[in-house]
């Protein structure tokens, strides 16, 4: 707050001091009062007018260069009447009253808000499981009578699922810690579920699956693992190259401190332009015109759950020759120890 601003704002109170003052003295002049009087009278006021000015400004100044601090270093902005106190001038109080109100009514709305979005991710999350059922009862005749069996339905009935399985996981990820848990997992158990959940659709679009893993373990909750790489996997599958042998390969590489999980395909690849965005959301890119069934919402959720279990992905790909991703898991040292 600038006094040369607050002055400007006030001018007019200003110019009525002055035009009282001046009145005063043309009366005391009037009735041929003291010239001494006269001018104490004048420097009286004038001292008086300064000095209740400045009292005022300087209250005022100080509530609320606090006010625009506070308010410039808040993330959540509407914490602001949590910061302040209560001013002791009136334009103030009316400001601050004013700022209570508004704070506990948008309060209110957003908590109205959340319990209305919390019992509609609830419905989506029982009605998942309830069409998992039927899915995964056509899957088992499908896979119990060969002649009904069709590379169309089974290829359909995969998409379905796993597009299912992906609104499950979105739903959940904006509570991912109420859900998961860590604990040390076995990536050759959660690679082996992957490919088994795949198998049909790797054999039939003759690709090679090869996993070089070994007994490594990592830090991680296993289902939430599980859904990122056959996330991966399947991106892996959507993309495959026309004219070349298909192949998916599973490695690891390992330090003192990290295990980097590698998925490497030979598939089409991702242009330069789009390797930077792939994990935004709803971003398809250039390979997103060339297969329909791309929604740009994988990744981005493969993205966000690994934030969430701490784990850093990266993806790295030259177009029409391949595409790694790569998650990186941290070691604990202290569980390390404590087991030797």
């Amino acid at each position: 707050m600038k006094f040369s601003k607050y002055i400007k704002d006030n001018y007019l109170t200003l110019l009525l001091f002055s035009f009282i003052i001046a009145i005063i003295e043309l009366i005391l002049i009037t009735f041929e009062t003291n010239k001494q009087a006269i001018i104490g009278v004048a420097i009286t006021a004038i001292i008086g007018c300064i000095v209740g000015i400045v009292y005022n400004f300087e209250r005022k100044r100080k509530f609320y260069n606090k006010f625009l601090n506070d308010l410039d270093l808040l993330d959540k902005k509407y914490l602001i009447t949590e910061m302040i106190e209560k001013p002791d001038f009136y334009e103030g109080k009316i400001i601050y009253d004013a700022l209570y109100e508004i704070d506990k009514s948008m309060v209110e709305r957003i908590k109205e808000y959340s319990l209305s979005i919390a019992d509609f991710k609830e419905y989506i999350e029982l009605w998942i499981h309830e069409v998992k059922l039927p899915l995964a009862s056509m899957n088992l005749i499908l896979h119990n009578h060969k002649e009904l069996s069709d590379k169309k339905v089974v290829e359909q009935l995969k998409r379905i699922d796993d597009d299912v399985e992906q609104v499950l996981y979105y739903v959940r990820s904006e509570n991912a810690e109420k859900d998961y848990l860590i604990k040390e997992t076995e990536l050759k158990k959660v690679i082996s579920n992957v490919a088994i959940k795949n198998k049909d659709i790797l054999l039939e679009n003759n690709i090679n699956f090869e996993v070089e893993v070994g007994d490594t373990k990592v830090f991680t909750d296993s289902k939430w693992l599980e859904f990122i790489i056959n996330q991966i996997v399947s991106n892996s599958i959507k993309y495959v190259r026309d004219n070349a042998e298909h192949y998916i390969k599973i490695t690891i590489e390992e330090n003192n401190k990290n295990v980097i999980l590698k998925i490497y395909d030979n598939g089409i690849g991702i242009a330069k332009s789009d390797i930077h965005k792939v994990f935004d959301k709803t971003f398809t890119g250039k390979n997103g015109r060339k297969v329909e069934t791309s929604t740009g919402m994988g990744l981005y959720i493969v993205k966000q759950l690994c934030k969430k279990l701490g784990h850093k992905i990266t993806i790295d790909s030259e177009e029409n020759k391949y595409t790694e991703v790569s998650i990186l898991f941290g070691k604990n040292d202290f569980y390390e120890v404590r087991n030797k």
